[in-house]
């Protein structure tokens, strides 16, 4: 799961949100140096990637990948499962997408002197680019994807990832659905 997917399963706590959001810049035992939900978020981003890591559809998906894209299967697999929960979030919440996006992106401005200065850097783009939003469409996904591409400087190839969802978009979205009912309930 990629933002999106760690957002929803904060289930509107506003410190696990920011928890989640800073987790992939907070290295090793640092996330002791802050307040204890916020240490909280960053343990359960954790604890979802190690859960999503194993889970056998993220697997399967990984599979139908890895000849292509190697290492980075897992990383094209996180944005597809966004794609699918953002394209398909009404059936997974009430609040509409665009006012949920809203509040997440007020939550993190709200705890900006808490923000490590990666994710300082980061967060502006994915505001101004509305990349909980822009998720639902494959033309959003392919901008994440070549934005992605484009920073990783290492011929990784995610510029070609949007064409294999498009190749195999009703497997993934039925790997997604069995693995998203699994994961909520298991973050219930």
């Amino acid at each position: 799961m990629n933002f999106l997917g760690h957002f929803y399963l904060s289930k509107n706590d506003s410190d696990l949100i920011v928890g989640n959001f800073i987790a992939d810049f907070v290295k090793g035992n640092k996330f002791m140096d802050y307040p204890k939900k916020i240490s909280d978020g960053i343990l359960m981003h954790r604890e979802i990637d190690h859960y999503t890591d194993r889970h056998q559809m993220v697997r399967r998906g990984r599979k139908r990948l890895f000849g292509t894209f190697r290492h980075y299967s897992g990383v094209i697999i996180d944005m597809y499962y966004d794609h699918y929960l953002a394209r398909l979030w009404n059936n997974y919440s009430k609040e509409p997408l665009d006012f949920f996006a809203d509040n997440i992106y007020k939550t993190i401005e709200t705890h900006w002197g808490l923000l490590p200065e990666k994710s300082r850097y980061m967060f502006p783009y994915m505001k101004h680019g509305n990349w909980l939003v822009r998720y639902a469409s494959t033309e959003g996904i392919d901008l994440s994807l070549n934005g992605m591409s484009r920073r990783l400087n290492n011929n990784s190839g995610l510029e070609q990832a949007t064409h294999h969802l498009r190749r195999y978009y009703d497997d993934f979205e039925e790997e997604f659905k069995i693995f998203i009912s699994e994961i909520k309930e298991r973050f219930a």
